[in-house]
């Protein structure tokens, strides 16, 4: 994640942090009951589905690039007790080394360039389990808040992206959203649950 994005979201992480504000947003309460197995959050922010996940009973490992995010989570997931393993990581280059039941990525991949987003949505879907679950979501055309990006480093993905990248996976969720924003402006999404063949 580029560093404009990286420091748009430790001032909104700062401003939860202090106020304890650690509700599931609607992407995260649609992905929770889907998941599965051992969980890897990518772009876990403040891991507020990492630790429903675990709550659940799932072992969950959650990566994110912001310590301030990733400080607060791994001290939350201690007081709690919960199996929720924390990383600071810069995802850009991340590369899956292993598999997982399930792999979140909410409101990550437009942070970067087309390129490593999508080089990024491909490393997700190798690093699925056979029979396990992929949750994306990401911003898409048509989305005119631009105030967390970069201006040389973002990718608003077509609408349909999403559904033809797991089209030969079985779709458990697919859903356009559109959200009011600042400035009359608007933040256009697309989410999509899918379950990895088990053979």
């Amino acid at each position: 994640m580029n560093a404009t994005s990286v420091e748009f979201f430790a001032r909104q992480f700062e401003r939860q942090i202090a106020a304890a504000d650690y509700a599931l947003n609607p992407f995260e309460t649609w992905t929770l009951p889907h998941l599965a197995g051992r969980v890897l959050e990518l772009g876990c922010g403040l891991g507020n589905l990492s630790l429903a996940a675990a709550r659940a009973g799932h072992e969950v490992d959650a990566l994110d690039a912001c310590g301030q995010a990733v400080a607060d989570l791994a001290r939350r997931a201690r007081a709690q007790g919960l199996p929720v393993r924390v990383r600071r990581s810069d995802l850009a280059s991340w590369r899956a080394d292993r598999c997982w039941d399930s792999v979140a990525a909410i409101g990550l991949l437009m942070f970067f360039d087309c390129a490593d987003a999508r080089r990024l949505l491909r490393e997700i879907r190798g690093a699925v389990a056979p029979g396990g679950i992929a949750a994306v979501n990401v911003l898409i055309e048509g989305t005119t808040y631009m105030q967390m990006f970069d201006p040389q480093r973002h990718c608003l993905f077509p609408p349909a992206e999403l559904r033809e990248t797991f089209a030969d996976w079985t779709i458990l969720l697919d859903r356009i959203d559109e959200f009011p924003a600042p400035g009359q402006s608007v933040k256009r999404f697309a989410t999509v649950i899918a379950r990895r063949p088990a053979s």
